[in-house]
């Protein structure tokens, strides 16, 4: 069971944005989706006017947070209007806190079941009503959403092209202790607390786990945490960072630091030749981070109309994890 956190995720969990998608334009999916194990919930923004092949953006939404809320929330949706791709926001079937399934065995495995799964089931249906484009596929979240982001990237390299987490914490953190099949609702409060701590092998090992025999391209990846974070510790950051450089066999030595990007107090490393993973400190910023919706778009390449990004390109291919 997860442990009580009473209403602290509530309190700083809702995002600092101009809420501004029509919510009359959000459609609830009511074909059955298959694999979906925990029943995840299915909503879908679909703009009037695509192109022939449409990228798709996943934004699950934080702990007490909806699919409505992640829609209405964030600047998502206005700006697949004007770019021509699709989201897809999923709604977490855990009733008692919404939080979204980051513990068992089945979401941290490939086909394994869990919430991950159901999302990637998502994915795959709207690739095929829309003849969507399956090398952009793209997922980004906030907090609960920021688990769930890392956790479809270890479990499902080979369908997203990359991802974008403010908030969040490495993947397989919130594992628990011995056999966590079926452990669905675990809160892990040495994980939030930022004392769960590894090396970049270590923490690659566990990624590998997720999917064995997979040796192919690695999605790249986005990293925002704010320095004052109440919630989940920023220590979280500097374990993400250890883990994602490891995954792709990048050095833990940034290649660049920017500081007051995107915003001032910001400071933004990247990792590798290609810039592969981006991970973003913002100094005395809580758990209640702002959310840069067109920094995230630039990293997927989703503002471009021609020269944009795609699943296999310029990245990491072939990297051997848990050496």
């Amino acid at each position: 069971m997860r442990a009580a956190v009473g209403s602290t995720w509530g309190a700083f969990l809702l995002p600092l944005l101009t809420l501004s998608a029509d919510a009359a334009i959000l459609q609830k999916v009511a074909d059955k989706i298959t694999p979906n194990p925990t029943n995840v919930g299915f909503y879908i923004f679909v703009p009037d006017t695509l192109p022939s092949k449409p990228a798709v953006l996943v934004n699950p939404h934080w702990c007490h947070g909806s699919a409505e809320a992640a829609h209405r929330g964030s600047q998502y949706a206005t700006l697949a209007s004007k770019h021509g791709f699709i989201v897809i926001y999923p709604d977490s079937p855990n009733l008692s806190d919404h939080c979204w399934d980051v513990s068992s065995k089945q979401t941290l495995t490939h086909n394994g079941g869990g919430d991950s799964q159901g999302i990637v089931s998502m994915v795959n249906w709207t690739l095929s009503k829309y003849n969507g484009d399956s090398s952009r596929v793209f997922v980004t979240g906030v907090s609960s959403g920021a688990m769930m982001t890392q956790v479809l990237l270890g479990s499902y390299p080979d369908v997203f092209a990359a991802g974008s987490a403010f908030s969040g914490v490495p993947f397989g953190c919130f594992a628990p202790p011995g056999n966590n099949s079926g452990v669905y609702g675990y809160w892990s409060d040495d994980c939030a607390k930022g004392r769960v701590r590894r090396t970049g092998q270590e923490w690659a090992a566990v990624v590998k786990a997720a999917y064995p025999m997979y040796d192919g391209w690695r999605p790249k990846l986005q990293l925002f945490h704010g320095t004052a974070d109440e919630i989940l510790d920023y220590k979280n950051h500097e374990e993400g960072i250890k883990e994602w450089t490891a995954v792709l066999g990048l050095s833990e030595t940034p290649v660049t630091t920017n500081s007051n990007t995107p915003l001032a107090g910001w400071t933004r490393t990247t990792y590798g030749p290609s810039g592969w993973l981006e991970a973003f400190s913002a100094a005395g910023v809580p758990h209640d981070i702002r959310v840069q919706e067109n920094t995230v778009l630039e990293f997927f390449g989703l503002n471009h109309t021609t020269e944009y990004f795609s699943w296999g390109q310029g990245g990491p291919k072939g990297v051997k994890l848990g050496a």
